[in-house]
């Protein structure tokens, strides 16, 4: 059983910052690529970072210049740092990971979501 914990969320306001971490755990060989997705409410999940197991890194273009993306291989950790958030940065964010695992090779696994608000 693969599990994926995430942590950092909650209120900040406009210009604030949060850092988010998920980490993996259970019977697993290995971590490929990771990830950060969001859902606002209304919309479609989108995705916001990404990093893959030889450290490079992606962004979506309305967080590029405020977001940073880092693992922790050792920890099997992913980490979103956010700075000078915004309003329309609110919203759920899911932790994914691409896992190789034993019985069933490459699955791709979802923390449950942490919710960011940001709100003066």
């Amino acid at each position: 059983q693969v599990q994926l914990v995430e942590s950092g969320g909650g209120l900040v306001q406009p210009g604030g910052s949060l850092r988010l971490s998920c980490a993996v755990s259970g019977s697993i060989l290995g971590i490929n690529a990771m990830g950060w997705y969001r859902q606002a409410p209304g919309k479609q999940r989108e995705l916001v970072a990404a990093i893959t197991s030889g450290g490079s890194t992606s962004l979506a273009d309305s967080v590029k210049g405020r977001f940073t993306i880092s693992r922790a291989s050792a920890k099997n950790t992913v980490y979103l740092q956010m700075f000078r958030l915004k309003p329309e940065d609110t919203a759920v964010y899911y932790c994914n990971a691409i896992v190789l695992t034993s019985g069933s090779g490459q699955v791709n696994y979802w923390g449950q979501g942490t919710q960011v608000t940001v709100s003066s």
